[in-house]
Formats: structure tokens, sequence, C-alpha cells
């Protein structure tokens, strides 16, 4: 968001396309979406990251971002149990009353880009000093540079001549990146339901399927009159990559037995979404968290996101603070 706010401000024209997200949706976000019941009677509910944690270093560091979203009441201090949480000293832990999206998009306002949903990018075509961006449906478009951000599995499916432009090294790098893969439920419940437990989430550690429980809504510091509580349930990895290539209509009920086992006496929701993350949090990333990696100066192609770092806000920062440099130094 940093680099497109740059480019706005030196009169570039800039947008933002979306391949396939994380979870195979098209979507602003990524991890860092929030969904929303069919009706308004419900809360609203994270179904990926769920909390930031700020170190001393970065809280430093990233002063500015905290700030900002701190005071325009996009974060505020995390101020409700969570059992089992492994907290480090000096870590400070933020919840986004609004969800984790508004994040999301209030950089993007910010920034001044055009902003395309539902632009399935297919493939990159070097076309003399421009890029050609192919997309599943609808007429390319040209620009003169491109930054990729998605999974990187997902960077290099791209087709064109994106592949042929890797080194050696860097498509090493890229192959040896490596995801971990979650099943995500959202449970939306009725005003008049209430959860009766004494935490607002909980890391669960005697269940081969169910890693995390969450009173969305209560985490979050959302709860208001006249709108249901949401809970969220994240799986383990080893139970996300055993189920991976399962649809996630036939995953939905393996993961409800167990959440009803878990929390025996919890009420009737009146709608569920499950989401499958494919590309859940990055457990290997590029060597030495570069921030970026530029496949070609001229005309620029640069990949960057959480794989080039690690998978956090702060990391997500580093990578876009990286990129910024690439672009202020080639446009500026």
């Amino acid at each position: 968001m940093s680099a497109e706010e740059r480019a706005a401000e030196h009169g570039s024209d800039c947008g933002v396309g979306q391949s396939e997200g994380r979870s195979g949706s098209l979507c602003a976000g990524g991890r860092m979406s929030t969904s929303r019941a069919p009706d308004a009677s419900s809360q609203s509910a994270d179904l990926g990251a769920q909390y930031i944690s700020a170190t001393p270093a970065y809280a430093r560091t990233h002063h500015r971002f905290y700030s900002e979203l701190l005071s325009v009441g996009l974060l505020q201090p995390l101020d409700c149990p969570i059992e089992g949480l492994k907290d480090h000293e000096g870590t400070e832990n933020y919840v986004t009353p609004l969800g984790t999206s508004s994040i999301v998009k209030h950089f993007l306002s910010q920034s001044g880009a055009d902003l395309f949903l539902e632009h399935h990018v297919t493939g990159l075509y070097r076309r003399g000093a421009s890029w050609e961006v192919e997309r599943k449906a609808g007429a390319s478009e040209t620009f003169d540079a491109v930054v990729l951000t998605m999974p990187v599995p997902q960077i290099l499916q791209l087709q064109g001549d994106l592949g042929q432009l890797l080194s050696v090294q860097q498509r090493q790098q890229l192959e040896g990146v490596v995801y971990s893969s979650r099943f995500a439920l959202a449970l939306f419940f009725s005003p008049d339901a209430v959860v009766k437990v004494p935490w607002g989430a909980k890391y669960v550690t005697d269940s081969s399927c169910i890693r995390y429980v969450a009173v969305d809504s209560k985490k979050r510091g959302a709860d208001a009159p006249g709108r249901g509580p949401s809970l969220v349930v994240h799986t383990g990895v080893p139970f996300g990559l055993e189920h991976l290539e399962r649809d996630k209509e036939d995953v939905q009920p393996v993961i409800l037995r167990e959440l009803h086992r878990l929390l025996p006496g919890l009420p009737q929701p009146i709608s569920i979404k499950c989401q499958k993350w494919r590309y859940s949090q990055v457990q290997t990333s590029v060597p030495d968290c570069p921030g970026h990696m530029t496949i070609l100066d001229e005309p620029l192609l640069v990949c960057g996101g959480d794989a080039f770092t690690h998978s956090n806000f702060d990391g997500c920062v580093e990578s876009a603070l990286s990129m910024l440099r690439v672009l202020k130094a080639k446009f500026a």
C-alpha cells in the first residue's frame, strides 16, 4: 500500500488487481479478510489473522503505522483472556474492532490506487518497455511495472514470460517456500444467543482436529446490542494437510462434531461459513528474508509479501517498505 501511495503522490496511475487469494477466492486482504453473516443480526468474523502482535523492536520501527491505526480506531489493545497464548516479554497484542479487513481497506483508501476485485490475473507478457497483464475474464491491460504479492505457488503458476525470466537461484528459492494449510469456520448466532465461555479465545491442546477457538466478537471488543455473537474455529495444520484436497463442504461436519465435543451446549447458529486456507501462514520463507525479489529491472517486475519476510502484520509491512524502496529508485 505504501508503494501505491507514493505512486499516487507522483501523479502516476496505479491499480491493484487480484489473483486467486490464499483461499482460492477473489478478495482484497488475503488472510486479513473479514466475513459477514447473510443478514445484519450477527457480528462479523475474521477467518484468517486473529490479532496483531507487536514486538518491542517492531513497535519502534513501525511506530507510525501502529500510531495511525490506533488513532483512527482500527486497532485497540487486546483486553480479554486468550487461553494458551504464548506471550513474549514486551510484546503488545492488538485486535481490530471492525475486523482485520478494515486495516487493508484503510491503507488502500489512503493509496489513491484504483482497486479491481475479481480480476483473476492469469498471465504476464513482456511487451517492450511494458507488461501486458492477462486475466481470466476481460481485456488485458498494460503497465510500466508490476508488483506481485500473491502466494508464491500462484506466482509460479502464472502463464507468460515470468517463468523464463527467473534465474536458477530465484526459482529454487521460490520453490522452497512452504505454507501451512488449514480450515476455518465462522459461526454466526442470533442476538439472543449466549456463548458461555470464560475466555475470548483459546488454543486447544486436546484435539487432533481443532487448534483454536475464538468468540470473535468478544475478542475484538465488538459486541453490540441487537447483534449476535460470532465464533471462529481454526483447525490444526496436520488436520488441514490431511484433508486439503477434500471439498470444504465435506470437512465442515467433521469440524462441527469436534467443536460440539469441546463446547457442549453451544447455541444453534443461524449461519456457518467454512473456509479452506490452502496457503495459510508461511512456514519456510525465501532465505535471508530479503523483503522482495526483483525478477526484471526493465520493465520492472517485483515479487513481495510475507513469503519474503515472515507471516504476520509486521512482516507484510517490512515487505511493503522493501518494495517501496525499489519503486522509488525506479520512478522517483
